[in-house]
């Protein structure tokens, strides 16, 4: 009996976990959407592009940082090997950015 009531403990906070986890996933893209309509109304809205582009670009790094966290699990245990990897592709891609940037200004 005390097996089937431990199981049964088990089972509920598994769901309870699940449902919260969803939950988050839910509000998650609900939040992207919304991202990407405010970067679609500035610009139909004509806005001028020294604020648009940034606006952009930082409404996108929040979406990709959404996208690790919630949609590629990156936040559980056991993903630090590849989540390592990716932090250093996006440091890598940086560097290449920022150097090519530092090549064509010079």
């Amino acid at each position: 009996m005390t097996d089937n009531t431990n199981t049964s403990k088990i089972n509920s906070f598994q769901k309870e976990k699940n449902k919260d986890e969803m939950r988050k996933q839910i509000v998650t893209f609900a939040l992207m959407i919304f991202f990407t309509m405010i970067a679609f109304f500035a610009v139909m809205m004509g806005v001028s592009s020294t604020f648009v582009i940034p606006l952009i670009l930082v409404l996108a790094l929040v979406q990709v940082g959404f996208q690790f966290y919630y949609f590629m699990h990156m936040k559980d245990k056991g993903h630090e090997v590849p989540a390592s990897l990716m932090y250093g592709g996006i440091f890598v891609a940086f560097l290449v950015i920022l150097t090519f940037v530092a090549i064509t200004w010079w």
